[in-house]
């Protein structure tokens, strides 16, 4: 299952562990950091919590060799761990993400000849930018690996 706590405004995913062997769910490990890539993985796990098992690699304990993966490359890129364990990465792992939850057609095109080259490029681009993006949707400091969330207390 899933564990999005969703009570809490941020919408925050709590799993964070290596698939299990018996575990049948599509293995996406993202960045928490993104606010874009965090949303979107909230939105699988709203959509088909049964499908998901998230993992936030900008926490403290992800451990990439636990995955059997790079950890400069999996924080260059989405990277995905099918159930019979092969691993999508960049623009796959977002088709392979859509097309678990029962939306693949949406992006099946993204796949074909003219337009994989061009997604993927663009996919690339916004991957290598994410933290710089975020700061456009209310972030604040994303030029590190850290972003702050901009206060939005009420005035009193």
């Amino acid at each position: 299952v899933c564990h999005c706590r969703l009570g809490d405004p941020a919408m925050t995913i709590t799993h964070h562990k290596p698939p299990q062997k018996d575990d049948h769910r599509f293995t996406l490990l993202y960045d928490g950091e993104c606010p874009l890539c965090r949303r979107e993985v909230n939105w699988f796990c709203r959509r088909a919590p049964e499908a998901i098992n998230p993992v936030d690699i900008s926490l403290s304990d992800f451990d990439s060799t636990a995955f059997g993966l790079n950890e400069d490359a999996v924080h260059r890129e989405l990277h995905g761990i099918k159930p019979d364990g092969s691993v999508t990465v960049g623009m796959d792992s977002v088709r392979e993400a859509y097309r678990v939850i029962g939306l693949g057609y949406m992006l099946s095109f993204t796949a074909w000849w003219p337009f994989r080259p061009v997604s993927d490029w663009m996919y690339r681009r916004f991957a290598a930018n994410r933290l710089k993006i975020g700061s456009w949707f209310g972030r604040e400091d994303c030029n590190t690996n850290t972003c702050k969330t901009t206060s939005n207390s009420p005035k009193g």
